[in-house]
């Protein structure tokens, strides 16, 4: 059975679509059997495609972008070995919906997984414009080699 990651962000169109497209390539590059997808904190866009800088930043980088947006539901808990939150807000909010502590223990910030991060936030780029969207690919670029570890040690 593969290993399964979700990413979760705030609205499912920027951040967590990001390093789902990321982090899928990645690990099937590295020959891990790893499902990988992504949803939000709120609903506000469910059902909608990412952000178009998402997509226009993922195609200038090789990635693909195909997305539905969708909310996290506690109910998640139990289909996920690990859950990755992008900022310590969605960590809380993910934690405070934890139906268990076991549960709690899936959940980790994305930044958290590379060693030369100091802020273990991926800040939202929904605001801002190219440079923000292009910040938020690197800075999840750089967690995947140990993230990757991770999931070799599962």
């Amino acid at each position: 059975m593969a290993y399964r990651i979700t990413f979760v962000c705030t609205g499912n169109i920027c951040r967590s679509p990001m390093a789902e497209h990321v982090v899928r390539r990645r690990l099937a590059e590295e020959g891990l059997d790893v499902e990988v997808d992504s949803s939000g904190t709120g609903g506000w866009h469910v059902g909608d495609p990412a952000d178009h800088r998402t997509v226009r930043t993922l195609a200038r980088h090789g990635y693909t972008s195909a997305h539905s947006a969708r909310q996290f539901s506690p109910a998640w808990f139990d289909r996920y070995d690990l859950i990755v939150a992008l900022d310590e807000g969605h960590q809380r909010e993910l934690h405070a919906m934890a139906p268990s502590a076991e549960a709690r223990e899936k959940v980790r910030l994305l930044r958290s997984f590379d060693p030369q991060a100091v802020d273990l936030n991926v800040p939202d780029p929904y605001y801002g414009g190219g440079a923000d969207f292009e910040e938020c690919l690197e800075l999840i670029e750089a967690a995947v080699p140990g993230l990757a570890d991770e999931v070799r040690k599962a």
